[in-house]
């Protein structure tokens, strides 16, 4: 299967809300705008992430909750300075202080209003004992 696009969508109670959120903390700008859906896209990298209103008649009925048990991951190229803006002038929730892992990241983790985990992330090089785990050059992949 060769795909022409791949993005996350999040359902929510609070489209506006999430939608501001994710463009005035992660520099997404607005596409498509309803009441019921947002289509954000961050035009440096290309990503982009949709907001939907959960009970909305295009979600099935029993699958219409907001979302929850997910983490998105934001690779930046300075965390530290990602953090000291969000966690530190900004006051955003801080769940996982800033830090190094031996699997080879730096990072923290932060939640958008929904409860949604934020992973910022740097990649440094991993530890010695996680380099025979990567398959493929890491490139700027993560994780």
């Amino acid at each position: 299967m060769k795909l022409s696009s791949f993005y996350p969508v999040l359902m929510t109670k609070n489209v506006r809300e999430t939608s501001e959120f994710y463009q005035e903390y992660f520099g997404f700008t607005i596409v498509f705008e309803s009441d019921w859906y947002v289509s954000l896209k961050q035009e440096e990298t290309e990503a982009e992430l949709a907001i939907l209103q959960a009970n909305h008649e295009t979600v099935p009925n029993s699958f219409g909750k907001s979302v929850q048990g997910l983490i998105l991951n934001f690779e930046v190229e300075n965390v530290d300075l990602i953090y000291h803006q969000l966690i530190k002038e900004t006051k955003l929730p801080l769940h996982l202080d800033l830090r190094d892992e031996a699997f080879g990241q730096r990072h923290f983790i932060t939640n958008d209003p929904n409860g949604v985990l934020i992973d910022v992330i740097t990649v440094i090089p991993p530890d010695k004992s996680f380099q025979d785990h990567y398959k493929t050059e890491m490139g700027g992949q993560g994780l």
